[in-house]
């Protein structure tokens, strides 16, 4: 396996004379041995530990929490039940779906009561590519490994004990959000092979997948199961089946591969594990992939818990979008029907609305043809189901979050020259998920599609702003629709569109009618113009509110693509500067008997814990007090990421939050995607470097400490960077960012 290379060289002076540079030190770290997939497992994180490939559609992970906010990924660090391991499951997320295709491995005899196990933590291993455990209370010993289609699981069972395995389609994560299972099928089609198939509805409002199994040895005996009766032949079907399988020697391996095409792309994803014959030659292969991508950044610091945060970070920005095509290129469109992709690029699973914000902008330096990818699956997506999704999973409309933020991916992959051909298909599509259509709303009425086309827009077109009185979390919608009418514009201008591009820059400028000057904060108007009676700026409520999960500490400085003049709506650079002093030294109180449980990682009212403020610290610099950006950007990053299981400060949502790390660690970010210029913030590490192409964009920083907080100068190729502002087009093979630090502001 590649090892990265850690390189310190020291310059040897001998006195009275110019000796040569020499190679004192070679240190040789593995980065694999740096990711904890544990971290966020435990708090709100909502991480899984299990194990996947990169962009992989299996996620083969234990099952420990089935109900509640903490059940999202199906694991929660602190529970002590084991239901068993399942093939699908949400990385971060703040709401909880799939838990697809159980199995359990048991001894004993088959009873009335499903088996379940306990959650040891004693002897559980997660690696990239690798997650192993003893199954109590049978002292079973359980390891898997996956390609992007399949599972690999291996049993080691304890000599004399009768070995059993449960495969459970009935096994359901949130049956208490609504996740119910529709139908299902088993069959054993011989002593080797089970098929099965099931769907559910949940988040996922109609989720069906079909899978493949294949065991290495016979099995000796079986029984299946309906609704918890035992039924005679090779084939249940039904609502509530399962299958009880008995094997005669004590090791035993299972391959197994999913589709959500048919039972055909199942047979075929299998062939994913043809030209493995073990579970040491799948957990190699996971291995090798995780350390080609996590080598495409490579950091030096002396902060063991900046090594493992950071590393851990790219690995969590690296599990979803997942692959959705099955091997022959088919996968399921946005309106059911199965199409054929040449290039195997389709995926599911994007919080949009989430990771819009620092995860596609960082996948566009590290990653730019997966990014060129995914924003054309996004048209795809959005051509054959109307509109662009907002949070697209399986092939579903689930319409959750606010406004239509597929446009800002594709803004800024324009931005940065990666929408290269259908221009006015892209446009049209982003013009069209920006209008009212309730056409599509009465078409999709009761399938959660019609959450996307949702009455805000109604408003907003009609009236040029969002009332409160006629529809809820009005000005978190007013605000981002307005940043994401300005992304069309960036994309009509590029298109060659100028007068459409002007139309929509107006559009951009919406945030204006929800600034009250007399309070400085961005607040409800009621249809007639009035403001909101009684505002309280610490006033939060989850489900009825003009705030999504917040309040208007948090949301008023929504405007990351107009800055500049939301100071001046303030009273200029002084005065913003006074405005964010008072957003993160106010108490931390959050009011109201209904807050939104996202609110958490305050500094202040500062909320970095969910994602409409991960800009805000940035936003100092465009005020007269740019060092403050440093001093926030240092207390988040060394107090809300943590390596330990509870170290993710809140829902890591897919690789936002952890994005957000890589790149400040590093010490940039991009503030308004569309607008394709990075700042310089506070960085952890003393090098990093970033391949790009055959070579690498190389950051290196001076004086770095914990008390040289502040930034000094920036150079960019040797040259001053003025203001620490470069456009995209600077991340080149070679190129070199300075930056120095200093304890003094």
């Amino acid at each position: 396996m590649k090892k990265i290379l850690y390189l310190m060289l020291f310059f040897g002076i001998l006195l009275g004379s110019c000796a040569p540079s020499q190679l004192e030190e070679q240190k040789e770290v593995d980065v694999l041995n740096l990711v904890d997939p544990f971290i966020g497992t435990g708090f709100h994180g909502h991480t899984f530990p299990g194990a996947v490939v990169p962009h992989g559609r299996v996620q083969i992970s234990p099952d420990t929490h089935l109900m509640g906010w903490d059940a999202c990924s199906g694991y929660h660090y602190e529970d002590t039940t084991l239901y068993g391991f399942s093939h699908t499951h949400l990385s971060g997320t703040g709401i909880g779906d799939l838990g697809d295709i159980l199995f359990l491995p048991f001894t004993g005899e088959v009873t009335d009561k499903k088996p379940i196990a306990v959650l040891s933590h004693d002897d559980e291993i997660a690696e990239p590519g690798y997650y192993k455990i003893s199954v109590k209370p049978w002292d079973i010993k359980a390891e898997f490994s996956a390609t992007e289609r399949t599972a690999w699981h291996k049993y080691t069972f304890p000599t004399g004990g009768k070995a059993q395995l449960m495969i459970d389609l009935a096994h359901i994560l949130q049956p208490n959000w609504g996740h119910t299972l529709i139908e299902s099928q088993i069959t054993i089609v011989d002593e080797y092979t089970i098929v099965g198939y099931r769907l559910t509805k949940g988040w996922a409002l109609k989720d069906p997948i079909w899978f493949k199994c294949v065991f290495d040895q016979p099995i000796a005996e079986y029984q299946l199961k309906q609704d918890g009766k035992v039924i005679k032949g090779d084939k249940a079907q039904g609502v509530g089946v399962s299958a009880y399988l008995n094997f005669a020697k004590n090791e035993l391996n299972a391959k197994v591969a999913i589709s959500s095409v048919d039972n055909k792309g199942a047979v075929a994803n299998l062939s994913e594990l043809d030209t493995h014959k073990s579970l040491k030659s799948v957990v190699d292969a996971a291995k090798e992939q995780w350390e080609t991508e996590l080598s495409k950044i490579v950091i030096d610091t002396k902060d063991t818990d900046v090594l493992k945060n950071f590393y851990t970070a790219l690995y969590h920005s690296k599990i979803a979008p997942m692959v959705w095509g099955d091997v022959d290129g088919r996968y399921r469109g946005q309106d059911g029907e199965i199409y054929t992709s040449l290039n195997n690029d389709r995926y599911t699973v994007y919080s949009l609305w989430d990771v819009f914000r620092s995860w596609y902008p960082l996948m566009t330096i590290i990653e730019p043809d997966r990014a060129r990818a995914w924003a054309y699956d996004l048209v795809d997506q959005g051509e054959k189901g109307g509109l662009l999704p907002k949070w697209s999973l399986n092939a579903n409309y689930t319409g959750t979050m606010v406004g239509y933020p597929a446009v800002s991916i594709i803004a800024d992959a324009y931005a940065k020259g990666l929408i290269d051909s259908i221009p006015q298909r892209v446009l049209d599509i982003a013009i069209k998920s920006s209008q009212w259509h309730p056409e599509f709303r009465d078409k999709h009425k009761g399938t959660g599609a019609e959450r996307v086309m949702s009455e805000h827009i109604q408003y907003k077109e009609e009236m040029g702003f969002v009332p409160r009185d006629k529809c809820n979390g009005s000005v978190s919608y007013g605000l981002e629709m307005a940043y994401y009418d300005w992304c069309i514009s960036v994309i009509a201008d590029l298109s060659g569109d100028k007068s459409l591009a002007k139309i929509y820059q107006e559009k951009g400028e919406a945030y204006k009618e929800y600034f009250d000057p007399s309070v400085k904060f961005m607040r409800g108007k009621n249809s007639d113009g009035t403001w909101e009676k009684g505002f309280n700026p610490r006033y939060s409520d989850h489900g009825n509110s003009e705030y999504v999960e917040g309040n208007a500490w948090q949301w008023t400085p929504f405007v990351p693509h107009a800055v500049d003049d939301f100071a001046q709506m303030l009273g200029g650079e002084e005065q913003l500067g006074v405005w964010l002093d008072s957003l993160f030294t106010t108490s931390s109180v959050i009011e109201g008997e209904n807050a939104s449980g996202d609110i958490t990682g305050l500094i202040g009212q500062y909320a970095h814990g969910n994602e409409p403020s991960h800009h805000i610290p940035y936003m100092y610099q465009y005020s007269d007090r740019a060092w403050r950006t440093q001093e926030i950007l240092d207390t988040v990053l060394y107090h809300f990421y943590e390596p330990i299981p509870a170290g993710i400060i809140g829902n890591e949502d897919c690789g936002q939050m952890s994005a957000w790390y890589v790149l400040n660690a590093m010490g940039i970010y991009q503030v308004s995607p569309g607008k394709a210029e990075f700042r310089v913030g506070r960085p952890l590490v003393d090098k990093a470097r970033i391949k790009i192409k055959d070579g690498w964009f190389t950051i290196k920083v001076e004086n770095n400490s914990q008390n040289n907080k502040y930034v000094k100068s920036i150079k960019l190729n040797n040259m001053e960077l003025v203001g620490g502002v470069f456009d995209y087009k600077e991340f080149k093979a070679n190129a070199i960012l300075e930056i120095t630090m200093s304890k003094d502001k």
